[in-house]
């Protein structure tokens, strides 16, 4: 028999805005359907159904400054930075959104495509990388344990999904351990690893001159986020990769989240105040020898589920992530 939370976990598939089916790390530019969970498909129709969604999603542009755009359609927040030194993007949506994203992109200027960089392993952020590698010449870059889980056999545990290595051309071809400095059509990026966060893997790119700052899937904006356990996540490495970002913010940083809407550093800050109140509550019980279950009927989320508990990742299960990662 089904338990509820196995349930709830195969439903958080088909919401709309927290995990990794066509809905789901689409938060930022699709409202709340309000429509009963559908039966799961098998594990491996997920990344098709994804893929589906990236030939038809539009991409949605938000000027953040003059030569930075976010960029929003199926899969994480994208950011393009334009200039003579050639176009940087930050993630790849999918494969399937490919061409649409290369007409975006030479929309917003004529210069040649140059730098891809991952904010993390994940595939709605990596899935287009070998199209951009290939179609359009993109470099990628990205912290190394991105490329060892794209080389390799992946399993994200939470979702029972398993997932084949990538091909070559989807791989970094140029990776970092902690931090990387890179100086491009005159700004300064910084890129800094973010360790056992939402993955092993996650970074921030802080285009120091423009004031941007993309802090990946360490920041879901609005609602509770997904830490996947099964590739390094721990709550408390998604509190100090919050900390992170905010040591570099400043009252007029545009904050890009890897899904949700575009946010600020109150923004930041009251996400960083929800995950640490919700641990240490969390950390208090399980410390008193109380189970998974007993944690659960506390209701430990219950003074945030208003503001924060609207996405497909419930209240139950965020406790569950929490639980499991301390």
């Amino acid at each position: 028999m089904q338990t509820r939370r196995s349930f709830l976990k195969q439903a958080a598939w088909f919401g709309a805005g927290v995990a990794f089916a066509p809905r789901l790390f689409a938060y930022s530019t699709q409202a709340q359907s309000g429509q009963p969970a559908q039966p799961a498909a098998p594990a491996p129709d997920r990344l098709q159904q994804f893929r589906t969604a990236g030939a038809t999603t539009p991409i949605q542009v938000t000027k953040l400054r003059d030569t930075l755009f976010l960029l929003q359609g199926v899969g994480g927040n994208m950011v393009a930075q334009t200039g003579p030194d050639g176009k940087v993007l930050i993630d790849s949506s999918a494969a399937t959104a490919a061409s649409r994203l290369k007409d975006t992109l030479r929309q917003l200027a004529p210069h040649p495509m140059k730098l891809l960089i991952n904010t993390h392993w994940h595939f709605d952020h990596t899935d287009g990388n070998a199209a951009l590698h290939d179609d359009m010449g993109a470099f990628i870059m990205a912290q190394e344990n991105t490329r060892n889980r794209l080389a390799t056999a992946q399993e994200i545990a939470f979702f029972h999904l398993k997932l084949q290595p990538s091909p070559t051309s989807a791989l970094p071809q140029q990776t970092f351990i902690d931090k990387e400095k890179i100086f491009i059509n005159n700004d300064e990026l910084d890129l800094v690893n973010m360790p056992d966060a939402h993955t092993d893997t996650d970074i921030y790119i802080h285009f120091a001159g423009g004031n941007v700052l993309h802090c990946g899937d360490v920041f879901f904006n609005g609602v509770y986020p997904f830490i996947d356990a099964s590739t390094g996540g721990t709550i408390n490495g998604m509190i100090r990769g919050a900390d992170a970002c905010l040591a570099v913010a400043d009252d007029k940083t545009k904050i890009v989240p890897g899904h949700g809407p575009l946010g600020d550093k109150d923004a930041l800050q009251k996400y960083r105040d929800m995950l640490a109140a919700i641990a240490t509550k969390v950390e208090k019980l399980k410390s008193s020898g109380q189970s998974l279950d007993q944690v659960i009927a506390a209701k430990p989320t219950s003074d945030f589920d208003a503001a924060w508990g609207k996405g497909s990742l419930k209240p139950d299960q965020f406790v569950e992530l929490v639980y499991s990662t301390l």
